[in-house]
């Protein structure tokens, strides 16, 4: 009997050829390879940073019976197709939850205590008596927009520094995290935008989810209030961000995502009034995405072959 074809990237070779043996493997090495092996695969792993070559590799997938990716989000995969075909996907939801909920705190810090500012009277060699930013956290309140591993992973860092916070969800509930956080539903939270010092979105990137903030959200946020955003750049309006922050109608933002990306050189966002932006790596802020990848796959492989539910299954209909 022959063993089910597979393709994967030969990076995580090392760390996955050992669980294997019934499988008959091409480590591919080249966006070429891929394509050679994509017809054939039963099971397969085409993470690529060029999107876009990545999804000429899965449209020529018409035989995937099971595709793996380390990406939380689904919405660059030819969903259609997919579901047309009975593809079985696992994403990496939750992989990268706590250091991309560590990337959270991190910009809440910054912004608080205006590291950019302390940074510049270092390189200016000067010792003012003021602070420039003088917010504290603790006793703050904050409203996560998303509230699935990477939201309640954010929720566990803030509990640490005694934050009052409140959470998104598709329908209000008890927190699932157990952390005492407020669980609402996601036609309730605009409503309540002009209660929260800070704004973190970690929803999923979905038609549902285009451009959920814009200028009507930011008028209804707190002059002082920073967004912070580690999901998509769709979920924001992004003109009307520039024109918020220009115009003082929000405190500022701290964005690892953009809209496009790369952002390009001379879009108003790069020099937008306090606007902190990183190059979409909170994902990547940390030392073992991959070990936790791999073992993920193994587990899934067992199941898969045992025919038993896998972990971080995504729904294709609802795009994550």
């Amino acid at each position: 009997m022959s063993k089910p074809i597979a393709a994967m990237a030969s990076l995580v070779r090392p760390l996955v050829e050992p669980h294997c043996g019934d499988l008959d493997v091409t480590w591919f090495t080249s966006t070429e390879e891929a394509l050679a092996i994509a017809p054939h695969a039963e099971i397969g792993w085409f993470d690529m940073y060029d999107k876009e070559k990545m999804a000429q590799v899965l449209a020529a997938a018409t035989n995937l019976k099971w595709l793996n990716s380390i990406y939380a989000g689904v919405e660059h995969f030819p969903l259609d197709q997919l579901k047309q075909q009975g593809t079985i996907v696992t994403n990496g939801a939750g992989l990268n939850s706590s250091p991309i909920a560590e990337f959270v705190a991190m910009g809440m810090l910054s912004a608080a205590k205006r590291t950019d500012k302390l940074l510049e009277l270092q390189g200016q060699q000067e010792w003012p008596e003021q602070a420039p930013g003088t917010t504290e956290l603790a006793d703050g309140k904050a409203l996560i927009i998303g509230y699935g591993g990477i939201g309640q992973q954010v929720a566990k860092k803030l509990s640490g520094f005694e934050m009052d916070v409140t959470a998104v969800r598709r329908t209000a509930s008890d927190d699932p995290a157990g952390l005492g956080t407020e669980v609402i539903g996601t036609n309730d939270w605009q409503a309540r935008l002009g209660e929260f010092d800070w704004v973190i979105v970690s929803a999923p990137a979905t038609t549902e989810t285009q451009k959920l903030l814009g200028a009507d959200e930011f008028a209804a946020m707190k002059p002082s209030a920073w967004l912070i955003n580690v999901a998509r750049g769709s979920l924001v309006d992004q003109p009307a961000l520039v024109e918020a922050l220009n115009g003082k109608t929000i405190g500022g933002a701290m964005l690892d995502v953009t809209d496009p990306e790369p952002l390009p050189k001379g879009d108003p966002l790069w020099t937008a009034e306090n606007c902190f932006i990183t190059m979409h790596v909170s994902g990547v802020a940390q030392t073992r995405m991959f070990q936790r990848a791999a073992a993920r796959f193994v587990e899934n492989l067992k199941r898969y072959q045992a025919g038993s539910d896998m972990i971080a299954m995504a729904d294709l209909d609802r795009g994550y």
